[in-house]
């Protein structure tokens, strides 16, 4: 999508002088906000005249109702990526895992798109996942390899011609965190059993009792609180790094529309290019420290027991 910005910006340099010189009140054009917020449409290739980009207008379905809720399922553009990025994860690893397999059974080690896909999975279970969730951790791999490539490509969607970061809606990362937060929870049942309550209610058995009752009344609460504090920052960082780095590279692509020349477009166009080099390496950056944080608090429930 902000590659089409891009195009876009550069075609369309000098039309705001014409506008203003064939019309005395020009027609506003907002570039930025429809490129990081969700809508019912999606952006598809198109000709000069049409600046590049046309869109096409997504089914919409009448909302569900439950009780007074109103719930609209219709498909939006966010959810379009989901489902390619959730395509594209299975083909590719389902793919990796074939080419591996086959070269096992002939006694190879797995070579270009196999090998690479290979390197990438041990090194986030070997280095990332396991470590950090604890002894016994390999039922949590899965788990984690899924959080880190699904993110990856959402995030990476968003880099290429017309397609979109929904990883950018903070109902996306929200839900991710959800998720996470269910798997850390339940990882500690099951690791804790009984003892599951003294992650929720804090009872120092090293006190004496007068010291043990208001010392839970002050910091259970506390701990309580920590629980949500860990889904919410995982949420919110995501969310924030990725609709950041939508902001800047549009928000220079807007100095072209505001210089109105070919002559100054040039500068906003080279900070808006290396911005987006540097969007590359968040977008695996950010899935990275998505896996690792998940890891590192589903290993703090399952061992807080010692």
């Amino acid at each position: 999508m902000r590659f089409a910005a891009l195009l876009t910006a550069l075609v369309l340099a000098a039309a705001p002088v014409r506008i203003a010189a064939q019309d005395a009140a020009p027609k506003k054009v907002d570039i930025i906000t429809p490129h990081i917020t969700d809508a019912h449409a999606l952006d598809l290739p198109a000709g000069l005249g049409h600046g590049l980009v046309q869109e096409i207008e997504l089914p919409h379905w009448a909302p569900l109702h439950i009780g007074s809720l109103e719930l609209d399922m219709s498909p939006t553009k966010h959810v379009v990526m989901l489902l390619l990025a959730a395509t594209l994860v299975i083909v590719a690893l389902t793919s990796a895992a074939r080419g591996v397999a086959k070269r096992a059974a002939t006694g190879r080690p797995p070579t270009g798109f196999s090998g690479a896909m290979e390197a990438m999975v041990l090194y986030i279970r070997n280095e990332v996942i396991l470590p950090n969730v604890g002894h016994h951790g390999e039922a949590f791999v899965p788990f984690g390899l899924t959080l880190f490539f699904f993110i990856l490509t959402c995030n990476l969607l968003g880099l290429i011609p017309y397609g979109s970061t929904a990883t950018g809606n903070i109902a996306v990362t929200a839900t991710l965190a959800i998720v996470t937060f269910l798997v850390i929870e339940i990882a500690g049942m099951k690791a804790l059993g009984a003892g599951y309550i003294n992650t929720i209610i804090f009872w120092p058995h090293d006190m004496p009792l007068v010291m043990r009752i208001p010392m839970s009344i002050i910091l259970s609460p506390v701990e309580l609180i920590g629980k949500f504090t860990k889904p919410f920052a995982l949420a919110i960082r995501l969310f924030a790094n990725m609709t950041a780095g939508h902001i800047v590279v549009l928000a220079l692509i807007g100095l072209i529309f505001s210089f109105g020349s070919y002559v100054l477009a040039p500068l906003p166009l080279a900070m808006a290019v290396a911005i987006m080099f540097l969007e590359l390496m968040v977008a695996f950056l950010q899935a990275f420290i998505f896996t690792l944080l998940a890891s590192v608090f589903i290993g703090l429930v399952r061992e807080s027991h010692h």
